[in-house]
């Protein structure tokens, strides 16, 4: 099968990427440039409205990964615009091209992400949870919308709704490690927020799955099955580097820190569970948080 991937060079896509070259597909990335001769690339440009749709023809599937990075850098009204462009208007292109080919593939799988769901707190959410309110959660249903042309065109599209990925080479472990191994780790506000979070080495396998899985369609939530709370996540975290977490940060001084953007990110509460995933046979390699740490973080039990 030949499968398209955006966003490649991504935190997601760095790992996608090689678990569908080893399964035996053949990948053609979309990349923002022009391909050089011989390279397995379609060129596109979101921001320029373009997109190479001969070099999409006769494609079996395409993995639509791309956005910009909703943490990197504190949320004014460019960012903000940036962030809710890149996937909204990206989605947009990408799904008109493809309803425009003699030969459409028969899957997409278009990432989306939890922030879905708002900040519900205790609430069980699953794939029929209603979103949530606010700016994530807005820019969440109108990403899965904009997919919208390849429904109609009768392509199979599967929203992957993704959780937090943990991972010590980027995203959210990745900046938690510096201040928890130096012994500064703690709680964040109360500490009772719920984390859903998957481990980076799942998502290869849940594309894969996905792919394969004829009667998914729709959205997916791509999270572990055991959400924890903020506090059990610290609390693993700590012990499992072997250092203190009696330093917490209270909502006030996360919200000096970072702006309109360190409720949803750090504070909102979301207990998401991969219902669609268990019903159709997909196994975890890591469906509990210390495993998944341990592993992640090179400290076997």
């Amino acid at each position: 099968m030949r499968v398209a991937v955006s966003g490649s060079g991504g935190l997601v896509g760095s790992v996608v990427v090689p678990g569908l070259a080893g399964a035996g597909y053949e990948v053609v990335r979309l990349v923002r440039r022009n391909p050089a001769p011989g390279e397995k690339a379609v060129g596109w440009d979101p921001e320029k409205g373009m997109v190479d749709a001969v070099g999409l023809d006769g494609l079996d599937a395409v993995v639509h990964l791309g956005g910009e990075n909703i943490g990197s850098g504190r949320w004014t009204a460019a960012r903000k615009d940036a962030i809710r462009n890149s996937r909204v208007k990206g989605t947009r292109l990408l799904c008109n091209a493809l309803a425009g080919l003699p030969k459409p593939p028969k899957t997409l799988l278009c990432a989306s992400a939890v922030g879905y769901y708002g900040d519900r707190w205790e609430d069980l959410l699953t794939e029929e949870s209603p979103p949530g309110k606010g700016f994530l959660p807005d820019v969440c249903r109108e990403w899965e919308a904009a997919a919208e042309p390849a429904v109609r065109k009768g392509i199979r599209v599967v929203t992957l709704r993704i959780g937090v990925v943990l991972t010590p080479k980027g995203g959210a472990l990745s900046r938690m490690l510096p201040p928890f191994r130096a012994g500064f780790g703690g709680v964040l506000g109360s500490g009772r927020q719920y984390v859903s979070w998957v481990a980076i080495d799942d998502l290869p396998g849940i594309v894969l799955h996905a792919l394969t899985r004829e009667e998914l369609r729709g959205p997916v939530n791509a999270v572990a099955p055991r959400p924890v709370t903020n506090r059990e996540l610290t609390e693993a975290l700590g012990k499992i580097l072997s250092r203190p977490t009696l330093f917490p940060v209270p909502a006030f001084a996360l919200r000096l820190m970072f702006g309109e953007m360190a409720d949803p990110l750090l504070l909102a509460s979301a207990r998401v569970v991969p219902r669609r995933l268990e019903e159709t046979g997909y196994r975890f390699l890591f469906p509990e948080l210390w495993g998944a740490l341990r592993h992640l973080l090179g400290q076997p039990e």
